[in-house]
């Protein structure tokens, strides 16, 4: 962190210090309770309501990472089940440096629990405003489906944008092509799913746990440590706490252990014409998925943002 910011959402300067004080709060956050999957996972959540073709509208119109999940009915939405305890985790941290807007506090602990679990540090810029009010929440229906639901389709016709279609490939398209991404951007970001678990009484997704997951398995932090965790869920690799590129050797292998997660939209980023070149490449070179991801992750998290700088 170079830059002293004001975040006019609070009506205070908020300064490197406020910043450093902050992230230092989130890594020990993090370090006790291995809990970096669930904050990547509210930070994407509120900047991935962003609707490109609004953009030229009045702010926060488009949505994106503004903190607006802090409220009702946002963090209510099917998709964001579970997120409510990531928003409790992190509002003593607010409560410390009140100057670090919801929307940067979000951001900053998704980047840095990727960074703690051994993926690419992501060159992050702070200032972001943060709506004050449940008028400036997104309309439910903007965030992706891992599976089709009861009538085959994926998506709906909720949201900003219909994110409906048949196919697993055309539903991702919908709905990140709707946010401005690209077709790698969409396979580096997918990668993430390395990181964590899927909970049937959430997403409705995966088992109640499994044997990578059922508290007496062997999962390992970055630093090399064993970690302690809640059992349950559902995980897409056997070291979950762990970023790296595993996710895309593991998604093609049709010899990998049935208990791991292999969602249809999982699959597809293997078979579809446009995703395949880049989740070969990922799956070839670490270094080539960690570039594109640090890129995609710092594009996404500034997605809708409303930045206040100061030197």
């Amino acid at each position: 962190l170079h830059r002293s910011w004001v975040v006019s959402s609070t009506s205070l300067d908020v300064t490197k210090a406020d910043l450093d004080g902050a992230q230092a709060m989130v890594d020990d956050l993090i370090k006790a309770k291995n809990c970096g999957p669930i904050l990547v996972r509210l930070a994407w959540h509120d900047s991935g309501t962003y609707d490109d073709s609004l953009k030229d509208k009045e702010w926060p119109a488009a949505g994106g990472a503004v903190g607006s999940i802090r409220f009702e009915p946002e963090i209510l939405h099917g998709a964001n089940a579970g997120l409510a305890g990531a928003v409790e985790l992190l509002e003593p941290i607010h409560e410390a440096f009140p100057e670090v807007s919801y929307a940067d506090l979000y951001q900053m602990a998704s980047a840095r629990s990727i960074a703690l679990a051994g993926g690419p540090v992501i060159d992050m810029k702070y200032g972001r405003l943060a709506v004050t009010s449940a008028e400036d929440c997104s309309p439910e229906g903007n965030l992706p489906d891992g599976e089709a639901g009861d009538e085959g389709k994926y998506g709906g016709q909720g949201g900003t944008a219909s994110t409906e279609d048949t196919t697993p490939n055309g539903h991702l398209r919908k709905v990140f092509y709707r946010m401005g991404l690209s077709d790698e951007e969409i396979v580096a970001l997918s990668g993430a799913h390395t990181f964590g678990r899927a909970y049937k009484d959430r997403s409705g997704l995966g088992k109640e746990k499994t044997k990578f997951t059922d508290g007496k398995a062997k999962v390992m932090t970055a630093e090399g440590t064993e970690a302690a965790y809640t059992p349950g869920g559902s995980s897409w690799t056997d070291q979950w706490l762990i970023f790296d590129n595993s996710y895309f050797k593991i998604m093609p292998d049709k010899t990998a252990d049935e208990e791991l997660l292999k969602l249809s939209t999982d699959v597809t980023l293997f078979d579809d014409d446009g995703f395949k070149p880049f989740a070969k490449k990922f799956r070839d070179s670490q270094d080539a998925f960690f570039e594109s991801y640090a890129k995609a992750h710092k594009k996404l998290s500034e997605l809708g943002c409303k930045f206040e700088e100061v030197e």
